[in-house]
């Protein structure tokens, strides 16, 4: 099966970007209603952040969220696949300058879990000698794929597990590295606070400021979002943030959940909602999933 996936993603790499765009919409829908436990995962998260929203609206969201998750697995295959030059059609950088000013020091982009997540990460690569945050696959072949997508265009890319420890990725900042972080998973209660993320206490990783303290780097947060058709994407750099890290993680770690709620908002579809972002619960709290 997945070979044959493989297949499929590379016979369609080649494909105008909108028919790409097309197929993979539809791919997605039809994964959102196959699989039934990532769709009970959506569903919860939706009911938990926009308890005020109609089960009606929760649900056309809910099958966008797949259309567009669809969308991005198909388009990998460009990543994977195509020259530099196609790559950069399909993801375009907005805003670089807010980048550029900060490069006299380390630099972390923050870069929230949206279905685009892998194409801004390549495409900085491509720009900037980088790091990046990466999970070991179970499936060899897809990690394998992946990794290939992450490294064959980087100008220099060097990816990061968790299990490595702090210091390599303290040494490669002060190199001069950009760190291209993805901070908004649960995982677990370790080095983590229970902070709100849509008003539901979410253990969230202090990771960011932490490592901003450590190396003195600016935070400078980058969201990619999915454009309409066959239009790609566009990785959008938002200012560095001034006083960060403060003298309060917590307040460090909320600022950080603050900024990716207001993304989510901009548009809800594209955001990560299979991860289950709520698993962990504070001490006497029943399960959620």
């Amino acid at each position: 099966m997945t070979r044959f996936g493989i297949f499929l993603l590379w016979l369609l790499h080649g494909l105008p970007f909108l028919l790409q765009a097309r197929i993979g919409a539809a791919l997605g829908g039809l994964y959102g209603i196959v699989d039934r436990r990532r769709r009970r995962i959506t569903r919860t998260n939706l009911g938990l952040c926009f308890p005020r929203l109609s089960e009606a609206e929760r649900e056309r969201i809910l099958r966008k969220h797949f259309r567009a998750l669809g969308r991005s697995m198909i388009e990998h295959g460009v990543l994977i696949w195509s020259s530099r030059e196609r790559v950069q059609r399909l993801v375009r950088m907005r805003d670089v300058e807010h980048l550029e000013a900060m490069r006299e020091r380390p630099v972390i982009l923050l870069a929230p879990h949206f279905v685009g997540m892998d194409m801004g990460g390549i495409r900085v690569a491509m720009d900037y000698e980088g790091v990046a945050l990466y999970s070991r696959q179970k499936n060899q072949q897809i990690d394998e794929l992946l990794l290939r997508a992450r490294v064959r265009l980087g100008k220099k890319s060097i990816l990061w597990h968790r299990q490595d420890g702090i210091r390599p990725l303290v040494r490669a900042l002060r190199e001069g590295h950009i760190f291209y972080y993805l901070p908004d998973m649960d995982l677990g209660s370790r080095d983590s606070l229970f902070v709100p993320f849509f008003g539901v206490p979410a253990a969230t990783i202090t990771a960011l400021p932490r490592i901003a303290r450590i190396t003195g780097a600016s935070v400078v947060p980058i969201v990619t979002r999915q454009l309409p058709g066959g239009e790609g994407y566009e990785a959008r750099c938002y200012p560095a943030w001034k006083n960060f890290p403060s003298d309060n993680l917590e307040a460090d770690v909320r600022r950080m959940n603050d900024f990716i709620e207001a993304r989510v908002l901009e548009m809800p579809e594209q955001y990560w909602w299979l991860h289950r972002r709520f698993k962990t619960r504070p001490p006497g709290e029943p399960k959620i999933y």
